[in-house]
């Protein structure tokens, strides 16, 4: 997708005439034109035009015979802005507490640069029926200091419900800003036990799953299970979402804002 607005972290296709030149392509209206490219394409056809100009008895031209179809468009990449949904499993299906302070560690780690590189953050938890909104994405520290003086934990996993407003949140930041590049982090232990509607609940996370990646919104999985009880349902997920899949016990700390910026780069 090419965008328009200007950031200064991830690297994105760019229409405007500012950014890196990486390559060409052909196109039916050539506004920033690759000059080197059209006349490698147009060489490989100055022969054939030559003779067609003398059989045609017309002079010799000593210039370069261009045709429309010769012509390439620059293509261009430059930093963009990003909008970051953390989507956290608050259940007691996990290590709740301990997962919500290495999340809204991450949260405050990227919002600390968040403003300079235009980015934003938000964060959606899950638990008993229900998802909530922690954080409107922000790129504001006191705005996540205020909002994030309560996490609430404990109850069931209503996994589809979190990953509807994660979905919800940053389709929404897109249509404000078609510019920006979504990105979904989820922790989680990949199970499901409330259903929105009539599917059983894993099938409606999975269901739900396949329908974000098709929105072209990108994806990372933080499995939460404990390696003893692996059951490979976080790692099913990431494959429904089309995203990577990472271990929570692999990271140490700091390293999952680490994980995060890689991702944006």
């Amino acid at each position: 997708m090419q965008r328009r607005a200007v950031g200064k972290r991830s690297r994105t296709r760019t229409n405007r005439k500012q950014g890196r030149y990486i390559t060409s392509r052909p196109a039916r209206r050539v506004t920033d034109l690759a000059l080197d490219a059209t006349l490698r394409e147009a060489a490989i056809y100055q022969r054939e035009r030559r003779e067609r100009a003398d059989a045609q008895l017309l002079d010799r031209p000593r210039r370069v015979l261009l045709r429309r179809s010769d012509l390439r468009q620059k293509v261009r990449v430059r930093k963009t802005r990003n909008a970051v949904c953390f989507v956290v499993d608050a259940s007691w299906s996990m290590a709740a507490e301990e997962r919500m302070r290495s999340t809204k560690a991450a949260v405050f780690s990227l919002l600390r640069d968040a403003y300079q590189r235009r980015d934003r953050v938000g964060l959606v938890s899950f638990q008993r029926d229900y998802a909530t909104l922690l954080l409107p994405l922000t790129n504001s520290v006191e705005l996540a200091q205020k909002y994030l003086q309560t996490m609430p934990t404990g109850g069931k996993t209503p996994l589809s419900r979190g990953l509807l407003l994660g979905f919800e949140v940053l389709d929404r930041a897109r249509k404000q800003d078609p510019e920006v590049v979504p990105l979904m982090v989820l922790l989680t232990d990949g199970q499901a036990n409330v259903s929105m509607g009539d599917l059983p609940p894993q099938t409606e996370s999975y269901t739900l799953a396949d329908f974000i990646a098709s929105k072209s919104i990108r994806s990372v999985v933080i499995d939460t299970e404990h390696p003893i009880f692996e059951r490979g349902l976080a790692r099913q997920l990431a494959e429904h979402l089309k995203g990577h899949y990472y271990r929570l016990d692999d990271l140490q700390d700091g390293e999952l804002v680490d994980l995060v910026r890689a991702e944006l780069r």
